[in-house]
Parts: C-alpha cells; sequence; structure tokens
C-alpha cells in the first residue's frame, strides 16, 4: 500500500494525474494542420481546470507564507510597474469586477502595502501606489506564482510563448465576451 507522500512522488513524475483520460492526439488535415476534434477540445479544458485549481493552490499558499493572494500579488506587481494606477484601471487591467477590485484595494491598504492619493487632475478620483512594504512585497519572487510561470516559461522557446500567449487571449476574449 503506497503512502501518501510516495503516491504523490509518483503522480508528480507521470505526465498525467489519475482519474484523467489519455486523450487521442487528433489526427492531420490535408493542410498539415492539425484536425480539431472533441478529445481536443476536451483536452485543452482539462488542463486549464488543472491550471486554474494550480493558480487557487498555490494563491492560498502564497496567503499563509506572504500574507497575500494571488490577485492581491498580481496588484502589487502591477501598482509596481505602474505607480498612479486607479481602482479602474486595475480592474480593466485584471478583466476584475470593479467591486472586486475594491474589495482587494481595501484589504492591500488595510495591510499597509499601498497607499492612495486624490488625483491633482481630478479629486474625484484616487491614484494608487505602493508602501515601502509594498515595494519590498513585489520586488519578492521567491514562493509566488509568478516564480513558477517563470521557471516554465523559460524553459520553452519563444516561439512556444508567443502561441501560448496568443491561445491564452483567444480563449480569455472568447469566454469574458461571451
Amino acid at each position: 500500500m503506497k503512502t501518501r507522500a510516495a503516491g504523490k512522488a509518483a503522480r508528480s513524475k507521470s505526465p498525467r494525474q489519475p482519474g484523467s483520460a489519455q486523450l487521442r492526439s487528433p489526427k492531420s488535415t490535408a493542410s498539415g494542420s492539425p484536425a480539431l476534434d472533441a478529445a481536443s477540445v476536451l483536452n485543452i479544458l482539462s488542463l486549464l481546470w488543472r491550471v486554474h485549481h494550480g493558480l487557487q493552490r498555490i494563491s492560498k499558499k502564497m496567503e499563509r507564507e506572504l500574507s497575500v493572494t494571488g490577485p492581491q500579488r498580481l496588484v502589487v506587481r502591477l501598482l509596481g510597474e505602474s505607480p498612479g494606477m486607479t481602482a479602474g484601471d486595475l480592474a480593466r487591467t485584471m478583466h476584475l469586477d470593479p467591486g472586486t477590485m475594491s474589495g482587494i484595494v481595501q484589504r492591500l491598504q488595510r495591510d499597509r502595502l499601498v497607499r492612495r492619493a486624490a488625483d491633482p487632475h481630478d479629486a474625484r478620483r484616487f491614484l494608487l501606489a505602493l508602501s515601502p512594504q509594498g515595494r519590498e512585497l513585489a520586488a519578492r519572487r521567491s514562493g509566488t506564482i509568478e516564480e513558477r510561470v517563470s521557471n516554465v516559461l523559460a524553459a520553452m522557446d519563444a516561439g512556444s510563448v508567443k502561441g501560448a500567449e496568443r491561445v491564452l487571449e483567444s480563449l480569455a476574449n472568447a469566454l469574458l465576451d461571451g
């Protein structure tokens, strides 16, 4: 009988997860491009759910270890790259509801990672920037989601990364615009 740790180690070496169907590869068309079949669509959907699950899992781990979730971390990184964004700018960039973004920003303010100041050109708007603690967190890479994503992308050629970006962008547009 396998122990839990042995089972986990065995799964991490296998390209498939137990219980996941091994779907056949699509056949090629006369033009040489892969034919779209149900197995390809189901395989992509399965992989997207695995990615989603992984993002959630690492986000919870980051919350325990860094005191920020994945979405909060992304806001910190975005503000580190572009100080002076508004909550609306962040919501549009991350494709989140403004109310959701408001909650994220409030938690980051409460934790003294983000500061807000009135926009000198429009008193109704507030500009966001990182506090010194926020800048320190933005500089950290260890134990973050982007560390894992960066490691995977660094092992790929530039064409594969650009192809993945195109596929994910198209999927996001199709799912969010529908």
